[in-house]
């Protein structure tokens, strides 16, 4: 299939280009200096607020607790952003979806038993004499489509008035022909849509012509039903529900919800309470202008689902042909990460990102919080800044010998299905006697990532650390993804010349 066929009429778009294989270290063309991000432009986007992640002295609060988080939306929006020439706003960049927006060569996990590996590794900070990047990396295993269970997917499409641009529904419609293309023998689907009425478009079933010919004809009018679309959709999915395999809503929008029930924390509540039911929720979003990226986050958060954004029909390929079919099956629910820092060794740190995943640190333990849900075959990786004590500080006895033990990591989940969490621990340390250089690799590219982001919500812990030293640190790049980012820091909307 050489292109998909959007709206009524015959317009094509052609698919992606093939991958290419040369390595991107794209000029800016800017003379160097530090990285000066241009004021946002005033759009109507709604964002929800972060504050900064503050240093925190572990003599005070030495544990650190937050939820995992392996929402991508934040980096594709910031790339739309971007590309129309608009600096984000600071609440847009959500640096931890953007460090997690792309893949690392971590390790699998070797047991299906303890569904995750961790990867810790230490490296000096590139952008601070004095601190040094902790990397924790988590991976989940890997399911094959065919090895996953049958899958029970509700597509909740908005088709108001707001969805009439082309980066809108038409694009929304692209994505679902390409998941049509995605589906097995097992699965089943249906559509619901909603504009100044919620209807179901098609019902429970598994045909894939049938379901095109649903798609087709949408058109954008009206207002915006969505609280009784996901109503129309709950029940469907509970009247198709699968024991034992996959029941998910996708909820295709730009999470401009104006009629019926639309108040944001009503939303949540009504998520919350349906996916005690066993239906979890992922957001698809679209488009610009009156986008609301909050609404987007914050119904995938409560639905125990995923947000991403898709601004192109390569992002539509990524989220559902080479993501969704193996991340529909959850491995492991309510993870979090809980990082213990070792006051003797350690003198301060600072998560970076995560604003609105930090967790108190009862929470850790407490089985009846919620946190997010990994599925199979994603990644998370969280940066810390820590800040080592020097020889002077140490306390007696421990300025020489062993190895330093700098913190300790458990990772709590449950298994889909159990109640009880289960734990992983792993200690970091490292050789006194081995000095610490900068991160290399993969390492390396996530530092980067986490400085551009860091950049762009315009955080002062950078000093004078430049957009060319962002490009130095991520090094040439073969993979689309990675090479789209380099062009990215070199675009005029990213920073302004000195």
């Amino acid at each position: 299939m050489s292109g998909l066929l959007l709206g009524c009429g015959t317009r094509e778009v052609p698919a992606p280009p093939a991958p290419q294989a040369q390595l991107v270290t794209p000029a800016l063309g800017v003379e160097p200096g530090p990285v000066r991000i241009q004021p946002p432009a005033k759009i109507s986007e709604r964002y929800s607020p972060l504050g900064l992640t503050p240093v925190r002295s572990t003599r005070e609060a030495p544990v650190s607790t937050f939820g995992i988080d392996v929402d991508t939306g934040a980096y594709a929006h910031v790339r739309r952003l971007l590309n129309q020439g608009t600096t984000p706003p600071a609440d847009a960049v959500r640096v931890e979806e953007m460090i997690n927006y792309f893949r690392y060569d971590l390790p699998a996990p070797t047991d299906r038993a303890q569904p995750f590996s961790i990867t810790t590794d230490l490296a000096t900070t590139p952008w601070s004499r004095r601190t040094h990047l902790l990397r924790i990396g988590l991976r989940g295993y890997d399911v094959a489509r065919a090895e996953r269970p049958a899958a029970n997917i509700v597509f909740v499409v908005d088709v108001s008035g707001s969805m009439e641009a082309d980066n809108k529904l038409p694009l929304v419609k692209a994505t679902l022909a390409m998941f049509a293309d995605q589906l097995r023998s097992d699965d089943r689907v249906s559509l619901v849509t909603y504009g100044d009425i919620a209807r179901l478009a098609l019902g429970p079933g598994n045909d894939r012509a049938a379901l095109l010919a649903a798609i087709e004809p949408l058109k954008a009018f009206g207002f915006t039903a969505g609280g009784e679309a996901l109503a129309i959709a709950y029940g469907v999915a509970q009247s198709a529900f699968i024991q034992g395999g996959i029941n998910r809503i996708i909820l295709a929008t730009d999470g401009d919800f104006n009629l019926g029930l639309s108040d944001p924390e009503q939303l949540k509540a009504y998520v919350e309470r349906a996916r005690e039911d066993g239906v979890t929720l992922t957001t698809l979003g679209f488009g610009d202008g009156a986008y609301s990226d909050a609404m987007m986050e914050t119904l995938a958060d409560a639905g125990n689902g995923a947000y991403a954004y898709i601004d192109g029909l390569s992002e539509a390929r990524k989220v559902v042909v080479d993501e969704l079919s193996s991340t529909l099956f959850t491995i492991a629910q309510d993870v979090k990460v809980q990082v213990a820092f070792n006051p003797d060794q350690v003198t301060t740190y600072r998560l970076i990102g995560y604003e609105n995943r930090q967790l108190p640190q009862a929470a850790s333990a407490n089985d009846k919080v919620d946190a997010g849900d990994i599925s199979a075959g994603h990644q998370v990786t969280a940066l810390y800044e820590i800040e080592l004590a020097s020889a002077k500080q140490l306390p007696h006895g421990q300025e020489a010998g062993g190895p330093r033990e700098l913190a300790t990591v458990d990772l709590r989940y449950k298994l889909p299905g159990e109640t009880v969490s289960k734990i992983i621990r792993k200690q970091i340390t490292v050789p006194r006697e081995t000095p610490i250089g900068p991160p290399q690799g993969d390492f390396a590219f996530a530092a980067a990532v986490a400085a551009f982001g860091q950049a762009l919500r315009r955080e002062k812990d950078l000093g004078d650390f430049d957009r060319h030293d962002i490009v130095r640190l991520a090094g040439p790049q073969s993979d689309l993804r990675r090479q789209e980012f380099l062009r990215l820091v070199a675009l005029p909307a990213a920073a302004s010349p000195r």
